[in-house]
């Protein structure tokens, strides 16, 4: 797989929809190593210009923030620039588990009291795996349709440890939102973490690189599309 830097008109790889598409755009995952006895851990999110994952005043009306949906128009929208399709598809790929933040789960806060929350996906979310959700107010295992189960835990060393019991050497994705992420780049876990720059100015809201004290990465992939510029970076 080859390292490159950004890329407006890839001259080589497939026609899809009268664009040309870079054949390394199509994969899955850059790797699917096992590092130390962990699976591989990978990170894909949404980011602005100015570095918020989501913006300001997360509310149930407005789970992204003011203007955070902005920044996912690239995989929300149809019809898909081919690029775009193909960092979807790879967004979508299958886990072996994954980690969020409650806030991500969604917007009730402090005790579960009698909450019937569920999600925000309905019956059958996308994940069709384990999903631990950190949280210090416990709640009992949620199954939904699909083969996802939402479980409770406290901490995230702890999320950690039961992902990889259930990933079966599979990939565990970070689905975030930003305080998860930023406790995996904390924690120094990643293998793999991918962004798509949106060209979009937020000024305010949810990042992610803060309060993290060091971070190294080597880019290995770039597409571009008018909505945004995926970026794959390997991290040692």
């Amino acid at each position: 797989m080859p390292a490159i830097g950004f890329v407006r008109q890839p001259p080589k790889g497939r026609t899809m929809g009268g664009w040309i598409v870079p054949e390394w755009a199509l994969c899955v995952l850059a790797s699917e190593e096992v590092v130390e006895g962990m699976p591989f851990i990978t990170c894909h999110m949404s980011i602005s210009l100015d570095g918020f994952v989501a913006g300001p005043d997360q509310s149930a009306d407005n789970p992204l923030g003011i203007d955070g949906r902005k920044l996912h128009d690239w995989h929300l929208n149809d019809p898909k620039h081919p690029v775009d399709e193909a960092f979807t598809q790879r967004l979508l790929g299958p886990r072996g588990a994954y980690i969020m933040g409650r806030n991500m789960f969604g917007p009730v806060r402090g005790g579960w009291g009698d909450s019937d929350w569920r999600g925000w996906w309905g019956p059958e979310p996308p994940y069709h795996a384990p999903v631990f959700v950190l949280t210090h107010h416990l709640h009992d295992p949620i199954d939904m349709e699909g083969g996802t189960t939402f479980y409770f835990v406290d901490g995230f060393e702890t999320a950690l440890a039961e992902a990889a019991k259930h990933a079966d050497d599979r990939p565990i994705d970070i689905a975030g939102g930003a305080s998860a992420v930023r406790q995996a780049l904390q924690a120094r876990c990643l293998n793999e973490l991918v962004l798509d720059i949106v060209p979009v100015v937020l000024r305010d809201g949810e990042r992610i690189f803060d309060d993290v004290p060091e971070f190294h990465a080597e880019a290995v992939e770039a597409a571009t599309s008018p909505l945004a510029t995926h970026i794959v970076y390997k991290i040692p």
